[in-house]
């Protein structure tokens, strides 16, 4: 599997709220890797919150800004990715990212993610009449792009060092190395 992949980035992905920017921080802190949030670099490119984008030119720019993204993060090395909740769900950005990556999924509850995020304003998937609706209909839309990552972390019972340190041991394991 590394042989043909040439794994040298950690990429996160999973639904909004399950972790992935504070796993993704301690990841990147233990073993000196630069840490990358998608979401953060496309504000920072882009000059507009995620929320403000999705609202002036939709979705699928979005989307679209996403994808040019994770074409660019091949050609890094030594990075933890935290990807945006739908990234995964354009299925040339999962290939992409696995050609480099290791790539891992946190995965809670619905109710989990809820109280987690029910109180953040800028999550613009959530203004809905039922979040938690709407995040069990989204969970269910992503849940076959979620499962094809490497590996699969329910990160409801663990602390996110305890999450953290899985993830470490996983990459080690798939590289073969001691960082």
């Amino acid at each position: 599997m590394t042989d043909a992949r040439h794994i040298k980035n950690i990429t996160l992905i999973g639904f909004m709220g399950t972790g992935k920017t504070t796993v993704g921080r301690l990841v990147a802190e233990q073993l000196n890797f630069e840490f990358l949030d998608t979401d953060a670099l496309i504000e920072e490119r882009t000059g507009k919150k995620i929320a403000d984008i999705f609202a002036q030119n939709g979705e699928p720019a979005f989307r679209q800004l996403e994808a040019q993204l994770v074409e660019e993060l091949g050609m890094r090395t030594g990075t933890v990715i935290s990807t945006g909740g739908g990234l995964p769900t354009n299925p040339e950005n999962l290939v992409t990212l696995k050609n480099h990556s290791l790539v891992f999924c946190l995965w809670l509850t619905p109710e989990k993610i809820y109280e987690r995020v029910k109180d953040q304003t800028h999550r613009p998937l959530l203004h809905a009449a039922d979040p938690l609706g709407k995040i069990r209909a989204l969970l269910i839309s992503r849940e076959k792009f979620y499962k094809q990552a490497d590996v699969l972390l329910n990160s409801d019972l663990r602390s996110a060092r305890e999450v953290a340190q899985q993830v470490i041991t996983q990459y080690r394991a798939a590289t073969k190395t001691r960082r």
